[in-house]
This record gives C-alpha cells, structure tokens and sequence, in this order.
C-alpha cells in the first residue's frame, strides 16, 4: 500500500516473470509429492465439476511456472483417469469423474432464457441448462446434484434452501376468474399464477405483492397468493414502494419502533436543552466556530467542522459526527430495527431512514444554532496539513452556520461572504491532504452523480448532473482524515511499538485480480495503451500507472470507468488489509453514524477502548459486516432502480429524438449506449445496429461489422435514436443512426 504513481509503466523483472522452483498462489512447488500434487489437481477439479480442462489450464489454476512440475502434472492427469478419479475426455483433456461428484450449494442466478449459475462459496461457478433450476428464483440459495441418468453427469438443483425474498412484487394481468403476476424485477425468469380466491381484492393493473404459495414443477407456473396491493402500476408513490419491496427494503418502522421513539422530545419543542450532568462529562466545544456543509436539501446533518487557531501558529480542526449511540442503546427497539436496516436508502425521491426521524432529523442531527452531543476527533494540525495532535471523544458543540455546498462554493471562488476566511484555510488543509492521498497512489472514485427535477405528482422535468466541487471535496477530504485516524486508533497503531491490533470495523478494498486486469490490459490497447502484464507482483500498481498514463486523454473516462469494474468491491470487514482504492493502510467509517450502522459500532468500539474496554467479541461484529455488506448492496440496487426508472419515465415523452451518446458496455446480444447530456442508458440490439453484418467481439468489448471493418465498441460516441421506452421493465431501446 501506498506507493507512489511513477507516470510510466514499471519495468518487469525476475520476480514478475517468475523463477523455477516458484511456490504458486496455492502453496505448490516443485517440492512437493505427486502426492500432495494429485490431491491439489483434483481440487482444481471439484472447483469446476463440469469444466473440461488440459494440463495448461491446471498449471494455470494452480500459479504453477515450472516447466518440470507442469510436466509432472501431464502424467499426473493420465495417471488420475486411470484411476477413475478423472474422465479422459479426448483431445488432452479431463473432467471429474463421475463417481467423484458431489453435492454442493450456492447462490444462483438465472438468464431470462432459463439457464442458470450457481456461484459456490469459493467464487466458483457451476451451469446449470434451461429445465435444470428446478422452482428457484435469482438469488435463492440452493443445493445442486447430479443427474446420473443421462449421457453425462449434468448438474441440477435439487432443493430450494433458502429463498432470496420473502415477497415478490408482481402486476397483475386478470383472465376470466384467475390471474397472472408479472415481476417487476427482469431478473426472475417466469410469471405466477394467482388463483382468484387469492387475489385479495387486486384487480386488472394493480401492483401488488405476492408470497410465493407453491411450486411443484417447473414445468408450471409458481402459485401465487396477493399479500398487499401497493396501488395502479405507474403511480409514483406505488412505483417507490414497489422498488424498496423488490430490494426486501423496509418501508415503515414497526410499531413497537414507533413506540420507543416517543420517549425522545423533539428539541424544537424543549426548552431546557442538553443535559447539563453529560456536558460535564464531555468535552465542552460550544465556543468554537463551528459549521457544516451539505446539500440544499438535506434533512440530517451528520458531521459538522470547527476551527481554532492556536497560539503556536498551527491549527486546530475538529470533525465532530452525531453522537447517535448516546441515544441509541444496545437491545432497544430502535437498536435492533436500525441493526436489521444497516443503512437509509436514498431513492429518487425520498429517504427512507436507518432511524426514527426524531432521531435523525432532530435529535441526533447537527443543526446551526441548537446545542448538540458529537462524537469528535479534534486534530492539531500544521500548516501542511500533518496532524502533530490528536484526540477522540464526546463532545458538546454548538453549530454556528449551515452552509449548502452552493453557498460554501462561492466563497471559496470569490473570498467573499461571512466565514469566507475561515472556509478558505479549511480548504487549503483539505487540498493538501488530497494531493498527498493522490501521491501515496489514491484513486479519484468522484464521478457524476442523476438528480431529477420532478413535478408535484413525482414526474421528472429535467435531468440534473452533479459534479463534485471545492466545497464537496473539503467536506470529503476531512471526513477521510477522521475514518483513517479512527481506524489507526481502534487498531492500537503505534509506530513506535510492536502491539497486537484490536477488534475492530474496518473498511476495507482488496487489491485487484490480475485475471480481471488482463481484461482490462486487452481493452485499453484499443486506445494505444501496452499495460505490462498482470500478476501478483505487479497487480498494485497496474491501475494507478494507467489512471496517470490517460489522465487527461479523450479516453479518461472510459478508462476510469473499466479499471473501477476491474477492481474488488469495497466492504465491511474485521480483518484488514487496508483500503486499496483510497491507499490506505487503515481505514474505518466513523462519519456517518445517522445514515450506517457500521458507523454506530465504531463509536460504540471506540468509547470502549478510549475506556480501557477488553477486545471486543469478533464472532459477533463479524456478523454485523456480513448483514451490513448484504443491506449495502441492496440499497445501493435500490437506488439504482429507482434512477433507472425516473430515466425511463423522462425518455418516455421524447421517443424519436436523437442524441450523442457512448458505449458504456456490451453483449453478444447488442450495446449498452449511455447518452452523454442526461446519463439515460438504453439498449442497441444487434439487430438495431447500422446495415452491416455485425460480430461481437469480446476482446474489444463491442461489435464488428464484416463488410465496413467499422467497429462499435465500449468508449465510442454514436448517434442514437430513442426507439422505446418500457416503464413495467424499466427499460430504454435506441437505434444506432450512421454517423
């Protein structure tokens, strides 16, 4: 971790290329038995009971360089079919033997076209054909067998063992005294039949949600049984509530939520203020300027900046986050609800909170000119931006401005306006940080951000691109200051000292997978970049080199776009291995404690190790990262979906307008077409493609045309025409005009 981009491709070397006698990636080297070797080959094997490999493919699996050893493993194949552990299969190679098939399970996901793939638990996957995914819906958890009645053994689910959703959401079509229920979700594969004794008062057009009451055969519909009608599909109220149905995202506290949040007393309506016995037992920032700075239309104010110069020369800088688990106590109703939603969900339109909104739009939130509790990290700083002090607890401040970015902005521009001294030297901080973050190899994630315009009724009137700016960037700069020094804190980093780490949240961001980075080396050659190629030695530095190599190019964006899918997701986890995007050695989220409950953990863990507090029970904070990961993703969805819908619906009035737009990505069945002053993303079928006979081409991500040699591909501007718009689908068709 942090190493510093060179602005040139790295040389490769000895240890790049590999020596004889080289361990690979899963511990095997020359050294080892043909024992040992056997046992890892058919572990290679099981991973991927029904690929067919050769000798180079399992040299390959197994990181193996060694020309002896891959000679060994050829004999070692032959020597494992004749054993009837492996089935020759011709042409030099090898599949699992029947007799060495197992059953397994994993999340499976299905095509629109019935095929389905099992992703197991270690990252590999297993086909299944069309008629094989028995009553299982995209994303059940599953067992899969094997058929021994065929030709061949062929995988096949044989148990449903846990279901990705508890309802489904579904418009209904109604014939004669029955109905059919179309998923909203493209992603489910097939229709339920819904008796007219279980419609529960749904009629023609509704969208409602259905619990799935049988299955018996695929070779049948799924019953359905109507649990709750949302409303007239194309409502938009029905529409949100549908989306956050489909995601499995709550749309109303329980009641005994609602209940408990009645003992909080909205400020707005108290007169006696903060409690005068815990503002002694904190540290009393009152008197310092303090100010926050979010969007126009924010609700809750999660962190708030002070600023204080010191009589030494350098400047004191205090991140103060709301202090939410002063209200929020381990066991309560509140508790448990905010532990089960992880996190608020950002739709289009409206927020659906991780917390009563007396708590996080009143209580907890950092509103200008109310006394308020924080949890704090007050850092002593230099005029570059070192941190010589630092310190962390419970604070009570008092913020004396809110300022919308807009706002902020403009001072920073013009120097001009209340606290436009105070919002400048923050800055310059801020800017030094960040170059610093930028040399020690972070990456700019900052992208555009859709925001709509809507009418009263919830329809969209324009497309709004956000950028982020100066005053975005300050607010960013510092929360990644206090997330990193939090992190170092809660894991006892001392320098200094050899010391155990403690048990910890920590937000952490894999290296990348030099077999993703080859895709990716393939793609930027089209652009006349020659990245060196992938392996582990070298797989760090990779991206960085090509984000400084492009930077500033027409191809800048595009190229930014492949590296961050190539790239791991970042999660949630107790065991670090720093953050790999941000190049940091540690990191943690400690800002946002309103909005994500990972955040509440890390002030929970930090007043009890600043308390001289044992470590902490790893089992269960290791639980709380694996829902808090789920939860993420699914809002994350959500949110998407309901962009994807806005889009849908903005396009829907303007079919047979023509737009400039790039190919944001590609599949043998067409392109996906982002256009460029709205961010919509349609779909080009192969078939909408100019006169030609196209061939899709996966190495450059796009299409070929045989008689022109034109190429369409991942990157390239094109005219399209907007063809249709389905809002059931969410879906956009355009045409691609010839240029």
């Amino acid at each position: 971790m942090g190493r510093k981009n060179r602005g040139s491709w790295p040389k490769g070397n000895k240890s790049d290329r590999g020596s004889k006698g080289q361990r690979g990636q899963h511990g095997v080297s020359s050294s080892n038995s043909p024992t040992d070797l056997r046992r890892t080959i058919l572990d290679v094997f099981r991973k991927s009971p029904s690929k067919q490999l050769n000798h180079k493919q399992v040299s390959s699996a197994l990181g193996i360089l060694n020309h002896d050893v891959k000679n060994l493993i050829t004999e070692l194949l032959a020597d494992l079919a004749t054993k009837k552990k492996l089935e020759d299969v011709g042409r030099g190679k090898y599949m699992l033997a029947e007799q060495e098939l197992q059953a397994s399970s994993g999340v499976i996901q299905i095509t629109r076209f019935g095929r389905g793939f099992v992703k197991q638990e270690d990252g590999t996957e297993i086909k299944l054909s069309k008629g094989d995914t028995g009553s299982s819906f995209w994303g059940d958890t599953v067992e899969v067998e094997w058929s021994k009645n065929r030709r061949r053994p062929t995988p096949y689910v044989s148990k449903v063992i846990q279901r990705l959703r508890k309802v489904y959401v579904v418009t209904i079509e109604q014939v004669k005294d029955y109905a059919f229920g179309h998923p909203s979700d493209t992603k489910l594969h097939t229709n339920f039949f819904i008796p007219g004794r279980s419609l529960n008062g749904a009629v023609q057009g509704d969208k409602v949600l259905i619990e799935l009451a049988s299955w018996d055969s695929q070779d049948d519909a799924p019953l359905g049984r109507v649990v709750k009608v949302l409303g007239k599909e194309g409502d938009n109220d029905v529409e949100m509530h549908a989306i956050l149905a489909e995601y499995g995202l709550p749309l109303e506290f329980p009641p005994e939520v609602e209940e408990e949040a009645k003992q909080f007393t909205p400020s707005a309506e108290s007169n006696v203020g903060l409690d005068k016995k815990e503002i002694a037992k904190r540290r009393d920032m009152r008197d310092v300027l303090t100010m926050t700075i979010d969007p126009v239309d924010a609700k809750d104010f999660d962190d708030a900046l002070s600023l204080k110069k010191l009589k030494n020369g350098n400047i004191e800088v205090g991140i103060h986050i709301a202090d939410v688990s002063y209200y929020v106590k381990p066991g309560s109703a509140i508790d448990e609800e905010a532990i089960s939603r992880a996190t608020s969900v950002y739709l289009v339109d409206r927020t659906i909170p991780m917390l009563p909104e007396v708590l996080s739009n009143d209580l907890c939130s950092l509103r200008p000119n109310e006394d308020k509790f924080a949890f704090s990290s007050v850092f002593e700083m230099d005029s570059e931006a070192n941190v010589i002090n630092e310190w962390f607890g419970r604070t009570a401040i008092h913020s004396d401005r809110r300022f919308a970015y807009e706002d902020a902005q403009v001072r920073l521009e013009t120097g001009e306006g209340d606290y436009a001294d105070e919002l400048g030297l923050l800055f310059k901080l801020a800017t030094k940080l960040r170059k610093r973050r930028f040399e020690n190899g972070g990456i700019d994630f900052n992208s555009e951000e859709v925001r709509f315009e809507l009418d009263e009724t919830g329809k969209p009137l324009r497309v709004l691109i956000k950028k982020m700016r100066e005053a975005n960037k300050l607010i960013e700069d510092f929360m990644l200051l206090a997330n990193i020094r939090v992190a170092r804190f809660l894991a006892k980093v001392h320098p200094e000292k050899n010391t155990p780490t403690r048990t910890s949240i920590y937000r952490i961001h894999d290296n990348p997978d030099p077999e993703k980075l080859q895709s990716l080396r393939l793609f930027v050659r089209r652009f006349g970049h020659e990245m060196p190629k992938p392996n582990p030695g070298n797989a760090e530095s990779l991206i960085r080199d090509l984000l400084v190599a492009t930077a500033g190019s027409p191809e800048e964006g595009t190229v930014k776009t492949m590296a961050i899918r190539s790239m791991a997701k970042a999660e949630y986890s107790t065991d670090n291995i720093g953050h790999y995007g941000l190049s940091f050695p540690y990191y943690t989220h400690f800002t946002s404690p309103i909005r994500r409950y990972p955040d509440i953990i890390v002030h929970r863990l930090l007043q009890h190790y600043l308390d001289g507090g044992v470590d902490a029970d790893k089992g269960e904070i290791d639980a709380r990262c694996h829902h808090s990961g789920i939860m993420e993703k699914r809002s994350a969805e959500a949110e998407r979906a309901s962009i994807k819908y806005k889009q849908v619906e903005y396009l829907m009035t303007r079919i047979g307008e023509t737009y400039k737009g790039l190919v944001a990505g590609a599949v043998p069945r067409g392109l996906f077409v982002e256009i460029q002053e709205n961010k919509c993303e349609g779909f080009v079928s192969k078939d909408a493609l100019p006169n030609d006979h196209w061939v899709y081409d996966e190495e450059k991500i796009g299409f070929e045309g045989m008689q022109s040699g034109r190429t369409i591909a991942l990157g390239d501007e094109v005219t399209i025409k907007v063809v249709s718009a389905d809002l059931a689908k969410r879906q956009l068709d355009f045409k691609i005009l010839v240029n």
